[in-house]
């Protein structure tokens, strides 16, 4: 089976995000950068099954979520902290978490991604 076939063709396309659970992370590791993209806005319908399916899987796609939280999009960014932002534990991810809260950029003020960041760091800290 080619695991391309797993990735989402479309934010209504919840038929593949279900067939999702019948893999291993092992199996969808390669396509797990092209379901991180759904994440992009949880308005889409169907970014929230894909959330639920990633979170256990947290620790294992860390350097994909750092990646994403050190881009340039402050709204996936923003979900991406609302979503794993305090389960995370990833030692490189909750630095560049600390760094959002403590020293934004003028783009994450505005998007409020640090305001999300202070309180990850405020729960996890306390």
């Amino acid at each position: 089976m080619n695991i391309k076939t797993l990735i989402p063709k479309d934010k209504f396309d919840f038929e593949t995000v279900e067939k999702l659970k019948n893999y291993s992370f092992e199996e969808i590791e390669p396509i797990i950068p092209d379901l991180l993209k759904w994440l992009q806005d949880i308005n889409w319908p169907i970014s929230r099954p894909i959330a639920e399916f990633l979170i256990p899987f947290s620790e294992k796609i860390s350097s994909e979520i750092l990646k994403i939280l050190k881009s340039e999009d402050q709204v996936w960014k923003y979900w991406i902290l609302i979503i794993f932002g305090e389960i995370i534990k990833d030692k490189m991810v909750l630095h560049e978490i600390k760094r959002i809260a403590k020293d934004p950029t003028k783009d994450e003020i505005d998007e409020e991604v640090f305001e999300i960041a202070k309180e990850i760091i405020n729960k996890n800290y306390v």
